[in-house]
């Protein structure tokens, strides 16, 4: 009952409701954003979720637009200013993701949701990820963030999928909050945005 209905319920709750209670915040965080970064304010960046079917993912802009002299994007972490890292420190860009919630894009609880240049790379075990829909924060979030491997973000993933139930989701909901404001596995060490999937070590025989 929960996952035919129970789940969906809550996410539409959830999604309206930090849509209206949190719209003052947003418009103050989309002025700061304005002034910080320029414009767009919000743009989008097409991830896989349920089924691996492709969606438009929203997030308020952290980095900036600028290019070396042959018109090529900045490394990240050139384009990343002080204060891009504040709102992904406390995860302010991730706001918007209220209205993926909201279009049953996303759950309020699942895997997060990924590039689609990944699908050719995982295994099969790592494909059961998009046996759920994706969330907003999952089991890897609370669990290490982006300081763990990939190997370890999708085994955490696969433990989702295979235990996925009302209280699992709000013990996932409360410790998100904690890491939140911990701040804790925001980068690798390696770099100040999450390093590119490039396959995994466990492939299938």
């Amino acid at each position: 009952m929960y996952l035919r209905l129970g789940k969906r319920l809550i996410d539409i709750a959830a999604g309206f409701f930090g849509i209206v209670i949190l719209s003052p915040f947003f418009i103050a965080l989309a002025v700061a954003v304005r002034i910080k970064l320029g414009s767009p304010i919000i743009f989008s960046q097409t991830r896989a979720g349920y089924k691996g079917k492709a969606f438009k993912l929203y997030k308020f802009r952290s980095m900036t637009n600028e290019k070396d002299a042959y018109g090529t994007l900045l490394p990240d972490s050139e384009r990343l200013t002080a204060f891009g890292k504040t709102l992904r420190a406390w995860s302010l860009d991730e706001l918007p993701q209220m209205w993926n919630i909201l279009k049953g894009d996303i759950s309020l609880v699942g895997v997060r949701p990924l590039h689609m240049e990944y699908l050719p790379l995982y295994n099969s075990e790592q494909m059961r990820r998009h046996d759920v829909k994706p969330g907003l924060t999952g089991n890897a979030q609370v669990n290490g963030r982006n300081a763990i491997s990939w190997d370890d973000k999708f085994a955490l993933d696969s433990w989702y999928v295979d235990n996925i139930g009302f209280w699992v989701d709000m013990k996932i909901i409360f410790k998100t909050f904690g890491v939140v404001l911990s701040r804790k596995g925001i980068s690798d060490g390696q770099s100040e945005t999450s390093t590119f999937f490039t396959g995994s070590n466990q492939r299938d025989d």
